[in-house]
């Protein structure tokens, strides 16, 4: 079963942030895509697949009690 490519529209929508943002993403190629055409100003999608990918990988977990503390003695150190 293939993936469902997603316009930039429809990733804004899912991540709750702008289309430039994505179009951000996309430039810098943080996030994998699909060039429809040739050209700079070609359709671009993005698969959901890709989109997981991506958020799991900016996940950032939560510090615990003595990461916080080994964190603040080395900064005043």
């Amino acid at each position: 079963m293939q993936d469902e490519l997603l316009t930039v529209e429809e990733v804004a929508e899912r991540l709750s942030t702008s289309e430039k943002f994505v179009r951000r993403l996309i430039a810098d190629r943080v996030i994998p895509f699909h060039r429809l055409t040739s050209g700079a100003n070609a359709p671009v999608r993005i698969a959901e697949s890709d989109l997981s990918a991506f958020l799991e990988s900016t996940r950032v977990e939560p510090m615990r009690a003595g990461d916080v503390w080994r964190s603040v003695r080395r900064a005043v150190a």
